[in-house]
């Protein structure tokens, strides 16, 4: 794997050393690696926001979190126990066509082009099975002992959950002002066709990097 994915994933030097040396159950150090991991991928993190973008009130934003929640989760830890490997360029090519996704349906874009509307809950839901597996698939990769593994992998997860409220917290005060501006609704289609501009070239770039390992 490339430093640049690597590093989107926030699997620096240091987390490596410790990931191929950790023996036993260390809970506090997987936390923080899962809210790192969280915090730096902005893969992720750019779904997510594709996700809120257009959800205003608290109860909606809590349901699709939640169902995202609930998708990564159940493949981070059903990959990893049952050592399920995936392509690891694969897969984060398909997180890099769910914001592409995401950003087309934010858009109108399957009303207009295609004339129906997907359920937008199922495919959040989906999409964050996929997510899942990318975790699950960066984990994998370094051969962790199963001494502890139970512990140390559900702690994980838990810091994935820290990091994305944390990360999503800020996303939502941020955008929250936002919305008070007359510019937000002005600038929704050119944020939306970004984020499925950086979809794209995420998708060219993990596929690049499958054909030519």
């Amino acid at each position: 794997m490339c430093s640049f994915s690597i590093y989107a994933h926030g699997v620096d030097e240091t987390t490596q050393q410790f990931l191929t040396q950790n023996q036993g159950v260390s809970i506090l150090p997987f936390i923080y690696i899962g809210a790192k991991h969280m915090l730096t991928g902005y893969d992720h993190l750019l779904f997510l926001v594709g996700v809120i973008f257009f959800l205003y009130r608290a109860k909606d934003v809590l349901l699709y979190v939640s169902l995202f929640t609930l998708g990564h989760s159940v493949t981070l830890l059903w990959g990893v126990f049952n050592d399920i490997n995936i392509n690891a360029y694969l897969i984060d090519a398909i997180i890099g066509f769910s914001i592409i996704y995401k950003g087309f349906d934010n858009l109108g874009g399957f009303k207009r082009l295609f004339g129906f509307q997907p359920n937008t809950k199922v495919a959040v839901m989906i999409f964050g099975l996929f997510h899942g597996f990318g975790l699950a698939t960066k984990i994998q990769e370094f051969n962790l002992p199963q001494d502890g593994l139970v512990t140390n992998i559900i702690a994980f997860n838990v810091g994935v959950e820290i990091g994305q409220f944390m990360a999503l917290a800020l996303v939502l005060i941020l955008m929250s002002a936002w919305r008070r501006s007359p510019s937000f609704m002005r600038f929704s289609v050119a944020t939306n066709t970004g984020l499925m501009s950086a979809g794209v070239m995420l998708v060219g770039f993990q596929l690049t990097g499958y054909f030519v390992s």
